[in-house]
């Protein structure tokens, strides 16, 4: 057998959709049909690549029926119209499964078995409710295999703010209210609106439409309307629509090649990547699975986390992100985490989100050559966290 040698995997472009609260600028379009365009917009704007040199289609949703499933990743792409000798294939983890797309096709990349792919994900929880068709197996509780708060996510939030009681729901607030903040400047600053994909909506009531712009943000939210909602998951709980993700639509994809591939082609290259890891928690505290994955992904890179200069974190909820900032004895306003915002004000289409990140922290290495690395990692639910580390092309140090 042939010895073979790594090849550098790198982020050549993403993009997405804007997002929407579920079922409402999207109720009457189809998941696919949001993903197609997505991913058309994609190859719109990368004109060099011939479609037909594409190696493979990943992409994720975590309700695989209905209009997200008959193998997304395949229906989805001759769709789109990739032609029909590149293949394509279906991923689940749930919210982290754009995160795994990528890092699945990267995986092949490094290998050499690949030099260019496409990897997203798409969720339409107007169409698929959380849970929507799941039947989970009876021994779960029956065994205590789980708590039955690990199969409903607001719950483990709340035990997240039972483990740490230090991590207040006025801390929690502060930190919603900070990315609704973050996202509205970035959207004044035109820095969000660039890698948005403009995808066709039809209402029953008004016809034809175009999406244009994240639904979700509330740039009017005040400290003191986040402190008067009400706690849905538990009485004087801590978790409330304000601090936590809602429930969107939208999809996600990127194009990942190797890096001679994308020299060869002359393709931008916005990150490189640099190690991956997936690490399990006890399912009823879920949010701190980022806490060991980023652990194992900073040893396998040989970095610390003080190497690292950008966070993009998915914000399922506040508390979330508070308990992975506490571990590294990183504070809750740090400027290098989240500088556009997150998920609380921008929405969570669940298996999309993990692209999103990587277009946060692509645009984040554009304007910041004095970082070198930078992390996108995310909770998952029934107790598991991934991070990817990423490299800045951009980086100024680089090479001395």
């Amino acid at each position: 057998m042939n010895s073979r040698s790594l090849h550098d995997v790198v982020l050549v472009d993403a993009v997405r959709s804007p997002f929407g609260k579920a079922g409402s600028i999207y109720a009457g379009t189809r998941a696919d049909d949001i993903l197609v365009r997505t991913m058309r917009g994609l190859l719109e704007r990368n004109p060099k690549i011939d479609p037909a040199t594409i190696d493979e289609v990943a992409i994720a949703a975590a309700t695989q029926t209905g209009d997200q499933g008959m193998n997304i990743g395949r229906s989805a792409s001759l769709l789109a119209g990739i032609p029909q000798s590149v293949p394509g294939y279906s991923i689940d983890r749930w919210c982290a499964g754009a995160l795994t797309a990528v890092t699945t096709v990267g995986s092949a990349i490094a290998m050499g078995q690949y030099d260019l792919a496409i990897a997203g994900g798409v969720e339409h929880m107007g169409n698929h409710p959380m849970g929507d068709g799941m039947d989970p197996n009876p021994r779960y509780l029956a065994e205590k295999l789980v708590d039955t708060d690990a199969l409903q996510m607001g719950a483990t939030a709340e035990r997240l703010h039972d483990k740490f009681p230090h991590l207040t729901k006025e801390r929690a607030d502060k930190y919603a209210l900070a990315s609704q903040m973050k996202t509205a400047a970035a959207y004044q600053a035109g820095k969000i609106q660039r890698d948005l994909i403009p995808v066709a909506v039809r209402s029953a009531e008004l016809g034809w439409g175009v999406a244009t712009v994240d639904e979700p943000p509330r740039p009017q939210t005040t400290l003191e309307a986040l402190a008067a909602l009400k706690t849905p998951f538990r009485p004087q709980g801590r978790v409330t629509a304000g601090n936590a993700a809602g429930l969107n639509d939208g999809a996600t994809v990127a194009l990942i090649a190797s890096g001679e591939r994308a020299k060869e082609l002359g393709l931008p290259i916005k990150a490189r990547m640099v190690a991956f890891a997936f690490a399990g928690v006890a399912p009823e505290i879920m949010g701190y699975g980022p806490v060991p994955s980023t652990i194992k992904a900073l040893a396998k890179a040989g970095l610390t986390i003080e190497d690292i200069g950008l966070f993009e974190i998915n914000e399922a909820f506040a508390i979330q992100v508070l308990s992975f900032l506490d571990h590294f004895g990183i504070a809750d306003d740090d400027a290098r985490v989240n500088p556009y915002g997150g998920a609380i004000a921008v929405g969570h289409p669940l298996a999309s989100s993990g692209v999103r990140l990587m277009i946060n922290l692509a645009r984040g290495f554009e304007e910041r050559p004095d970082v070198q690395f930078g992390v996108t990692t995310m909770c998952i639910g029934l107790g598991m966290g991934g991070t990817i580390i990423w490299e800045n092309p951009y980086f100024a140090g680089k090479g001395k």
